[in-house]
Formats: C-alpha cells, sequence, structure tokens
C-alpha cells in the first residue's frame, strides 16, 4: 500500500482511465455542438511513447490495475491497435478495456482483441434510427450496432452498452433497450445525464433519474440488487432473477464519491482527479522538459492527495468544469 494512490479520505486509486483523442465523428446533443468544437493541436497531444511511459509508471509504481482507453472517440486514434499491444506488454499488465460509440468498431475489433484489449462499453441511446440521427446528428447506428455484435463475436466480455436518457427524447425507449441487450447477450448500463456539455446548457429538470429508470424498468421486470458494489460506479440489479443485469449509474442523484477509485489522464497530458474538477495537473510539460520517472509519479501523487470528498452538484457553489466529457475522457 505504500505506493498506493491513496488521497485525503483515504480512497484507493486503482483505476487509469486515459482519453487518447478529443475528436469525435458524432455531435450527440448533450455533449456537443452540431459544428462541432476545437480539436486540440497534434502537437498537444501526447504521443505514444509518452502514454506508454506513463502508464508504465502508474502500473508498475502507483498501483493502477485497471486501464480503460477513452475519448473524444478512441477508434480515431491513429495506430491504436499497436498502442494497445504495447499497454498489453506492460508490467504488470493492467486490466484493458475501452469505451467507444461503436462506430469502426468491427473493422478492427479482432486486431484490438489479438493485441489485448479484454472489454469494451459502447455508447447506445436508442434503437431508433430517427431518434438516433436525433441526437447524434449522423446516420451512424448500423455502424454502431454492427461494432457491438463484432465484439461479441470476438469474445470480448462482457460488452457493456452504456445508455443516456433524456426527457421527451429516448425515455420511453428504457424497456425496449433493456430487452434489446438482454436478448444479445449485453450489461445495459443507465447513466444519469451529467453537467458536462460544451454548451453548459445541462438542465437537471431534463435528466432522467435513477428513481425514475428503476420506476420504468419495475413496470415490465423484477429488478434484485447485486451486493457488493464496491467501487463499481454501477448499482447493479439482477432481472427477473438472473443471469442478466442491468445498472444504473447516478452519479448526480445518488453520488458514489466515497468509494470513487478512479484517476483520468486528458489527451493532453493532464492528470485530473475527479470528472468534475476543476483544476489539472499537468504531465506532459514534465515530460516534454526531461523530468525523471520519480517527478512524474509525484505528480500523480500530489494531485490525487488533493481530490476532494466529493464533485458537489448539488452545492450553491458547484462550477461546471470548463472542459466538456469529450474533452476530459470518460
Amino acid at each position: 500500500m505504500s505506493d498506493a494512490l491513496v488521497d485525503g479520505f483515504g480512497r484507493v486509486h486503482t483505476d487509469l482511465r486515459v482519453s487518447l483523442t478529443d475528436r469525435c465523428n458524432l455531435r450527440c446533443s448533450y455533449c456537443m455542438p452540431p459544428e462541432g468544437l476545437d480539436w486540440l493541436p497534434a502537437p498537444e497531444v501526447l504521443t505514444d511513447d509518452e502514454l506508454v511511459r506513463v502508464l508504465g509508471i502508474a502500473v508498475g509504481e502507483l498501483g493502477i490495475t485497471q486501464v480503460r482507453l477513452t475519448g473524444g472517440e478512441p477508434l480515431l486514434r491513429r495506430g491504436l491497435v499497436d498502442l494497445v499491444r504495447r499497454i498489453s506488454a506492460l508490467q504488470p499488465t493492467p486490466e484493458l478495456s475501452m469505451t467507444t460509440n461503436g462506430i469502426g468498431l468491427a473493422r478492427i475489433v479482432e486486431d484490438l482483441a489479438a493485441a489485448g484489449l479484454r472489454r469494451v462499453n459502447v455508447s447506445l441511446d436508442t434503437l431508433q434510427r430517427s431518434t438516433f440521427v436525433a441526437l447524434a446528428r449522423r446516420d451512424r447506428i448500423d455502424d454502431v450496432l454492427a461494432g457491438i455484435d463484432a465484439a461479441r463475436a470476438v469474445g470480448l466480455s462482457p460488452v457493456k452498452v452504456n445508455t443516456v436518457l433524456m426527457r421527451g427524447v429516448n425515455d420511453h425507449e428504457a424497456l425496449g433497450l433493456l430487452r434489446y441487450c438482454m436478448d444479445h447477450g449485453l450489461e445495459l448500463r443507465f447513466i444519469e445525464q451529467m453537467p458536462l456539455d460544451a454548451q453548459h446548457g445541462w438542465d437537471r429538470g431534463v435528466m432522467v433519474t435513477a428513481d425514475e429508470i428503476f420506476e420504468r424498468l419495475t413496470t415490465a421486470h423484477t429488478l434484485t440488487p447485486v451486493e457488493e458494489r464496491g467501487s463499481s460506479p454501477a448499482e447493479e440489479f439482477l432481472v427477473d432473477g438472473g443471469p442478466a443485469t442491468v445498472g444504473v449509474i447516478a452519479s448526480v442523484s445518488r453520488p458514489f464519491c466515497g468509494n470513487c477509485d478512479r484517476v483520468r489522464l486528458t489527451a493532453d497530458g493532464q492528470v485530473r482527479n475527479c470528472l468534475f474538477a476543476r483544476e489539472e495537473s499537468d504531465l506532459r510539460a514534465a515530460l516534454r522538459s526531461g523530468a525523471d520517472d520519480e517527478e512524474i509519479a509525484r505528480r500523480i501523487r500530489v494531485s490525487i492527495a488533493g481530490k476532494r470528498a466529493g464533485h458537489g452538484i448539488d452545492d450553491p457553489t458547484f462550477l461546471q468544469p470548463d472542459r466538456p466529457m469529450s474533452a476530459i475522457g470518460g
């Protein structure tokens, strides 16, 4: 434990979320405006060598056991398969997963699995083409569904589906999405809409809460809580006695900050100790100015040591992070 990433409240951090790019090929309304955002200039993004070095320190010296690749859309990162292979070769080997919108996944997932990717979460907010186009502003639902099927076919397990319900938009699809996931052997996770949009237009009144999700699902199913949640962000339930499960990530209405074990690295090399943090620790400058591994590790430790007790969304003084979700990484 002496090398573990422990904050001032005794929380041990073992899960590192790594954003590979802030770029995305969708324009989901709860994330970014229709015209998109100004992407990071290429020189500001960490190189593969820099990423592998930081991850080597994280798993070798700081007790990180899980690495999740995020974005933006991580499949847009050039050389992704080789990067996955290099991360998988680290010692000790982290459990490597990825969160993706699924576009292009069918073409590359076999190579990713062979390189060491073990699990995948795919974002899917609707099964209706018209709703998908309205939400994502792109007609790509067939690609997403094909990516999900391909991930299962190559043996990634579990394949999880992430869904954000929005009032009056897709909230009526909760039961249909659950049935789809049950029929296809997928694990569904409903996620409360969070104040992480680039437009800063989040409205709590539009957010579908965990209680509302539970109410919708229990009109057709019996949900039994799964014990031993641990540090998982999802409250998990057996559906009709199992084996199928469904999860609800209630970051807003039922915050789980007390058990948080996650730390984030942005595509431009900034450590964030909370998804909603307004402070960052710059690793890129240290990496490019000749800092040794000890200094890189120290900066990460200092960032985690300063982590707050909670995100404070319900506090009147809460301020939404300047960076949107696409630039922070999921």
